[in-house]
């Protein structure tokens, strides 16, 4: 499969030569047929050679030097924000430091965007066993894909652009966090934004949504596009989601309430990750320095003044030291960013006396974990009477269309692209809102939708979205298996956007080469059960429309999960299949909880330095005091911008 190759099952030993393909290379194929033959394989290794070629990003630093100004930890989406806008003020040196290597060439591929979990760039993370939810998993453990690259978790995502509701910012602000709320942050969001494929109008509209400039921007370094390519089920989609009353818009736009097909941090068709869009433009920059594969171990503090003066970390199992004049910036997500704290003895006391390190700071690093929980259900049989499967023979006029034209289904999140966000009825019993007199809000939806296809039979697809979900093979049989034997499927996938659970990451051991214990405790709180399964019934309710009925003989499978109790379709067997069934979006946030100093929980104050210890601090999603409303890229965006401009602001840079 094309998710299993690399640039070299395409082109060996580099570019192919007028030597290589001409019609004696060819046994059978002569004449006319060999020369158009020969031309073609031709062009199609000299486009995947294209694409696999690391020299856009920033070359590697085979020795960085003992001294800079800045050191940026980690190089994913804040990461790469942020050591890109610092380095544009030409007399500050900046390091980069990355434990991952370059982005590889699966990764250029939208639609294979599964099929980079569990490689070289993904940390291939997993939760400690769960109590109340991942019990369809084995070992009752989620898996946690994290981005391990240049660009971060921006090279393995879905590549959604979704910024999250004005409310969520604006409740960061009324938590005690100045300069959070949404009027403040809108321009960080259009700052990095490069909007291709639409015009920008004055005011935004609906049923086809127009793109408002004020909200909107172009010229920015990271492009956004929509899928070239829609299938029929989309369009069905559509009709059925009008049917029920909700508006076809742009959810990062006015209001969020709605179905769209959704923007895409993509160029031509392939993926546009942090590292293309930020680290690229500025690799010839003489003040900054990028060291791959550079696995930070600890940060470096002075006992006496509590100031962070640099970092230790292995490069190719060699150790180095590095120090900092000005700051270190750690920019390492809501996993690695509290296990380097607390390695560095930045932490809970009572943890790190556990863990035998010294202790600096106490403070709550670790705690306030929170994730989107999708479910991956209800499970759609369509087109039952003529079920269409995965043809051959597309497949390799789809693999030339995307290789040469950069088009067609390869670059394409296929129904992925359309989704949205619904409100159920306990979306306004989870505290005040903001500007709101009595706590409610019509435009503060609590579940956000997406959908996954699969052709009929498509043994291979199925698996390997039960293999990055870590199913027990009942479970695959029972989710995907069964269903997709009878007819071509889509599910439904609901995810929780406001969890009332928390959890926490601790060290597992005081090795910073032992990954971290992640507990996010999904589920304990019942009232996310009730919402997901509130969400359930929502999706139920649009593939029992007449747009999907009629148009696509849609069904919803009745094949039960094993072991859940009650009637198919239940409360009772939902909220069952809920928590076998349930696990990550792959938007862990919130272990370095931005705050006021009264907030007893809090890790960084407003401007992300971190309490306690001077010249350090965290610039990444871990900051959220309480996780947004959608996907977490563009807010991880967000934060790099806002914070490049708060650190040269407090160091007498205008911004």
């Amino acid at each position: 499969m094309l998710g299993d190759l690399d640039a070299d099952s395409f082109c060996p030993g580099g570019a192919p030569g007028a030597d290589v393909w001409n019609a004696s290379a060819l046994p059978g194929v002569t004449g006319a047929g060999a020369v158009l033959l020969a031309s073609l394989v031709a062009a199609l290794l000299e486009s995947a050679r294209k694409m696999a070629d690391t020299t856009i990003y920033p070359r590697d630093v085979p020795r960085p030097d003992e001294e800079y100004d800045f050191v940026v930890v980690g190089a994913g989406t804040a990461g790469s924000v942020v050591a890109a806008r610092l380095s544009e003020v030409g007399n500050w040196r900046v390091l980069l430091l990355e434990a991952g290597g370059d982005p590889t060439f699966t990764s250029e591929i939208p639609s294979l965007f599964h099929r980079t979990q569990g490689t070289e760039v993904d940390w291939g993370f997993q939760t400690e066993p769960q109590e109340k939810a991942c019990l369809g998993m084995e070992g009752r453990r989620c898996r946690w894909p994290r981005g391990k690259a240049l660009g971060g978790s921006s090279v393995i995502n879905s590549l959604l652009y979704v910024r999250g509701n004005r409310r969520d910012y604006d409740r960061w602000e009324a938590m005690g966090n100045p300069g959070w709320g949404y009027e403040d942050l809108l321009g960080y969001f259009k700052k990095s934004e490069d909007i291709r494929d639409v015009e920008l109008a004055e005011e935004e509209g609906d049923s086809p949504p127009r793109y408002s400039g004020r909200y909107h921007a172009k010229g920015g370094p990271q492009s956004l596009e929509r899928s070239p390519t829609r299938t029929p089920i989309v369009d069905g989609l559509v009709e059925a989601v009008k049917e029920l009353g909700y508006k076809i818009r742009d959810v990062n736009g006015e209001s969020q309430t709605g179905f769209t097909l959704q923007h895409n941090t993509a160029r031509g068709g392939r993926r546009w990750n942090a590292a293309k869009a930020f680290l690229a433009p500025a690799k010839n920059r003489k003040n900054l320095h990028v060291s791959k594969n550079s696995y930070v171990t600890k940060i470096l503090i002075d006992e006496e003044s509590r100031i962070a003066y640099g970092v230790d970390f292995h490069k190719n199992e060699e150790p180095f030291t590095v120090r900092a004049r000005k700051e270190v910036i750690l920019c390492s997500g809501s996993i690695k960013s509290p296990q380097i704290l607390m390695l560095s003895g930045i932490g809970p006391v009572e943890h790190l006396a556990e863990m035998g390190i010294p202790l600096v700071k106490d403070l709550r690093v670790g705690e306030n974990l929170q994730d989107h929980l999708q479910f991956l259900g209800p499970t759609v049989m369509f087109n039952r009477s003529n079920p269409q499967r995965l043809d051959p023979v597309k497949v390799l006029d789809d693999t030339y269309h995307f290789f040469i034209h950069g088009g067609g289904p390869l670059s394409s999140l296929d129904i992925l692209q359309f989704q949205g966000f619904v409100s159920t009825k306990y979306a306004n019993e989870d505290g005040h809102t903001p500007g709101s007199s009595d706590g409610t809000d019509p435009d503060y939806p609590d579940i956000q939708f997406q959908h996954v296809r699969y052709p009929f039979e498509d043994a291979d697809g199925t698996r390997t979205m039960s293999d990055v979900s870590g199913f027990r093979r009942e479970i695959h049989d029972a989710v995907l298996g069964a269903p997709n034997s009878e007819a071509e499927i889509y599910v439904a996938l609901p995810f929780l956007q406001r969890p009332r659970s928390r959890g926490s990451i601790r060290l597992r051991s005081p090795d910073p080469l032992d990954d971290p214990l992640i507990d996010p405790r999904y589920l304990s709180h019942p009232h996310d059960v009730a919402t997901l399964v509130e969400g359930i019934r929502i999706a139920t309710r649009l593939a029992e429309t007449r747009a999907m009925r009629e148009g696509f003989e849609a069904q919803v499978s009745r094949t039960k999960i094993p072991g859940c109790p009650g009637d198919h379709g239940s409360d009772e067997y939902w909220a069952c299949a809920v928590r076998h069934v349930a696990t990550t979006t792959y938007h862990p946030a919130g272990t370095c909880k931005m705050g006021p100093p009264t907030d007893q929980e809090a890790v960084v104050d407003p401007r992300l330095k971190v309490y306690g210890v001077r010249g350090l601090r965290v610039a990444d999603c871990s900051i959220m005091p309480r996780i947004v409303t959608g996907n977490t890229n563009a807010p991880a965006m967000m934060i790099g911008e806002k914070a490049a401009d708060m650190i040269k602001e407090d160091w007498g840079v205008e911004t």
